[in-house]
């Protein structure tokens, strides 16, 4: 994230927008506070269970910061995993240069359905960690790195839990999908650091290496979903700005499919701020409209979960439920094109 993560957050834009219904959930079902109306949750193939055990593989190598064990462990990990789903895998390495001049052997992992295929959704996720807890009070603490199991984890549980089913359910015959897992997204400058320099540019060096070199000459996609941290216990989902401004009849979409299917209390019908996350640079440099899910609520402190950039994001604080919520969206955005 180059959001707020040294984040861009834009003021609340005027935009009147409809009202999403919110409330808790009980038996199987969400009541919506502002309509007071109760909507089942649908099912759908999508598995709440394979996406946190996705989650839980990956949090199990460690940190996955460039350069360490884990790191290199998981990359193996994930080629492996999309290609056993039957996805064409493209491995992209590269040396990147972190803000404090550290050099940066990283590999973004591209998975591919229906290559030949020329209507596209990209969807994608980074799957790095955090070197620093530099949310942290404690001062001590801020240059451990960090579990990562929403921040990175979840994004890259969702997407390979629906890799499997691009196996095992497929889509609509002309429509081919790209599943991206980004490096380097979480590098960036670090809250204690001294930098004079574009703290923008320290942030999703992955995405960018990508957008401007891209694994298949001009490409193109109708459509691109960013999933960022979307799976911690109470997420909030709003429609972030660039999002809005850039695919807004996707972001319309997505929120009223969330809404169909009984997860109105996680998306949000109101826009909540501007973040510089992965999806930016592809907007900028690919010219495809993109979509941010992400949790991130104005009402917090930080807008940030309580977790982010601590030594607390770990699998304790993550929710199948709201693996469910988005992996069940994105799914079914995906069935209707």
């Amino acid at each position: 994230m180059v959001r707020n993560k040294l984040s861009l957050l834009l003021s609340l834009l005027s935009l009147i927008l409809m009202s999403a219904s919110c409330g808790g959930e009980k038996e199987g079902s969400r009541e919506s506070a502002a309509e007071g109306e109760t909507r089942a949750v649908v099912e759908t193939p999508f598995s709440a269970d394979s996406a946190y055990a996705y989650v839980a593989r990956q949090v199990a190598f460690g940190p996955r910061v460039p350069g360490s064990e884990a790191h290199k462990q998981c990359a193996a990990f994930l080629s492996e995993e999309l290609r056993r789903h039957g996805l064409d895998v493209i491995e992209q390495p590269m040396t990147l240069t972190a803000y404090d001049g550290t050099r940066l052997e990283c590999v973004n992992v591209i998975g591919r359905y229906r290559p030949e295929a020329g209507e596209r959704v990209l969807l994608f996720a980074h799957w790095d960690t955090r070197p620093y807890a530099d949310a942290e009070s404690d001062p001590a603490k801020w240059h451990t790195p960090i579990d990562g199991a929403n921040d990175g984890g979840s994004g890259v549980g969702v997407l390979l839990e629906i890799a499997r089913l691009l196996q095992s359910e497929g889509l609509r015959d002309g429509l081919g999908v790209d599943i991206i897992l980004f490096d380097a997204e979480d590098y960036g400058v670090p809250q204690f650091a001294e930098y004079d320099g574009d703290t923008e540019s320290t942030w999703g060096m992955g995405a960018q290496y990508w957008a401007k070199n891209p694994h298949t000459p001009d490409y193109r996609a109708d459509l691109g979903i960013l999933l960022d941290m979307v799976g911690g216990e109470g997420a909030a989902f709003y429609r972030e700005y660039f999002s809005q401004e850039s695919a807004g009849r996707a972001v319309t979409e997505v929120w009223q499919t969330a809404q169909e299917l009984g997860h109105g209390s996680y998306f949000h019908n109101a826009v909540g701020g501007g973040l510089v996350d992965d999806h930016v640079f592809v907007i900028r440099h690919r010219r495809i409209p993109c979509l941010d899910i992400v949790d991130y609520d104005p009402a917090r402190p930080t807008g940030f979960p309580a977790t982010w950039h601590t030594l607390d994001d770990t699998m304790e604080h993550i929710s199948r439920e709201t693996l469910q919520a988005v992996g069940s969206t994105v799914w079914t955005v995906l069935m209707k094109k």
